[in-house]
């Protein structure tokens, strides 16, 4: 038996998740996975270690909750698939109340040792400075964020200037479930239908000359956080340096910084209320908060210009001040640093293959998911794909009712291929709940069956329950055994 080899490049989480799946798909032997990863040879600037999988910022893989949180849910699903990388984090957690955080070192350690083990599996050190040759025929690409200058220059060429981003300042999303329509509505600017448009393809949020008055004090009064010193361009220093030297993707500018321009900047930018009635009071409001479609479902809106650097807990508290509003759920609180990813939805097939190159897959931040735990997520899928593919055999993705299959579907074109974004996995990225799914049936006083709308825990409850049903099939259908 000749093994089929696959090259995975990059051992962060992602490349170490592929391969470990991957090597033990097959009969033993039957796949071979050489994992290349350059530390050891040549450091990054934020890396300390060569381990494989080393956390470079936080050692938390947030909540471990899978009845009423996403992440927790998109845990249980990697376990439910023999993942590395929650077997390790469970064996090196620490107390973290309803979150797994890990010790990074016996983390890191375990995860590396494992792989070291695994006949199956050979690590070469040492850089991959171009795309990779022709000959190698199954090819995963998890380098994450911090992609080596010749290896991002090579996918840029490849993929096109503009499909290549390396820095990301991102807009928040909402979602749209939690936007009160009482307040805001839905209108195009002089109700513009173009292409699929319809004329009524924004939420636009009024604001009085007052509210937005308060609103940009607020802006220009909030914390902010700082670039760390390898993610600053150009060895800039200073606030300013980083304004004029920090290549924004798409040409945004913060937020902030535009409100620094002029009281007035924000309402002749993203802000101005020309073009828009408000059929609440048929009045042209002062200014306007526009939302935009976020994912084909129509479940996730970005708060149109407001990306934003932002310390998380001011944007909650200053966001929701915005009328309509008030009790939003954000799926993603916006931010700005330095982040090597492409346009998956525009790139990428379903099953992760890059369209101008199919011998190639990415997997990992690299392909525009935000998180550890999301990253390592699509690089289990991608080691199974490009296992399946050695094999000469077929590999269904999740559904997209489940944490895997609603992250995969995201990034492979269920995102806005002109906006799009990191994102980390919530249950906005899934189908809406059905009706059923949605309320609860109950008798009245008056004897009547009658249903309300699931709230709250109970509604996320909904979405989980729903989800390991669906993975449940889904493994029955595969023969997968968990």
């Amino acid at each position: 038996m000749v093994p089929k080899t696959i090259h995975i490049i990059g051992a962060g989480l992602a490349g170490s998740e592929a391969a470990w799946q991957a090597a033990n798909m097959g009969a033993p032997g039957e796949v071979q996975v050489i994992l290349h990863e350059m530390r050891g040879i040549k450091g990054t600037p934020a890396h300390h270690t060569d381990g494989c999988a080393e956390l470079v910022c936080s050692n938390s893989f947030r909540s471990d909750d899978a009845e009423h949180n996403a992440v927790g849910l998109i845990h249980q699903e990697m376990r439910s698939l023999n993942s590395i990388i929650m077997r390790e984090g469970d064996k090196a957690g620490v107390p973290a109340g309803g979150a797994l955080a890990v010790d990074r070192d016996i983390f890191s350690k375990g995860v590396t040792e494992a792989l070291e083990a695994n006949p199956n599996i050979t690590i070469e050190r040492g850089e991959i400075d171009g795309l990779p040759p022709e000959e190698w025929d199954n090819v995963i690409i998890a380098t994450g964020p911090l992609t080596s200058d010749p290896l991002a220059n090579a996918i840029k060429d490849l993929t096109g200037e503009d499909e290549l981003s390396f820095f990301d300042a991102i807009a928040p999303i909402v979602e749209k479930d939690t936007i009160n329509m009482n307040i805001a509505w839905m209108q195009s600017r002089y109700d513009k239908a173009v292409g699929a448009g319809t004329g009524k393809d924004y939420i636009n949020c009024p604001m009085n000359k007052e509210q937005y008055e308060t609103f940009i004090h607020e802006l220009l009064n909030a914390e902010y956080g700082l670039f760390k010193e390898w993610e600053l361009p150009s060895g800039s220093k200073s606030l300013a340096e980083q304004e004029q030297d920090t290549p924004y993707f798409d040409g945004c500018m913060p937020i902030e910084i535009m409100a620094s321009r002029g009281i007035e900047t924000l309402r002749f930018g993203p802000m101005k209320p020309v073009g828009l009635t408000n059929p609440h009071t048929e009045e042209e409001p002062y200014a306007v908060v526009q939302l935009r479609q976020d994912n084909a479902l129509g479940t996730l809106y970005n708060i149109v210009g407001f990306q934003t650097k932002m310390k998380w807990g001011e944007q909650t508290r200053i966001f929701k001040t915005i009328p309509g509003l008030e009790d939003a759920t954000f799926a993603r609180l916006g931010g700005l640093h330095r982040n090597t990813f492409i346009n998956s939805p525009k790139l990428l097939d379903s099953q992760l293959r890059l369209k101008l190159r199919p011998s190639i897959r990415f997997a990992g931040q690299i392909t525009g998911c935000e998180g550890y735990i999301e990253s390592a997520s699509v690089g289990l899928i991608a080691g199974r794909l490009a296992a399946s593919q050695a094999l000469g055999q077929d590999f269904e993705i999740p559904p997209q009712t489940t944490a895997l299959g609603a992250l995969i579907h995201h990034i492979t074109g269920g995102a806005d291929a002109d906006h799009f974004q990191p994102m980390n996995i919530t249950f906005g990225l899934m189908p809406p709940l059905t009706k059923d799914e949605a309320t609860i049936k109950y008798v009245d006083k008056k004897g009547k069956t009658k249903r309300a709308k699931l709230r709250g825990k109970d509604r996320k409850k909904a979405y989980t329950d729903r989800a390991r049903r669906d993975l449940t099939i889904w493994f029955e259908q595969n023969k997968i055994t968990p």
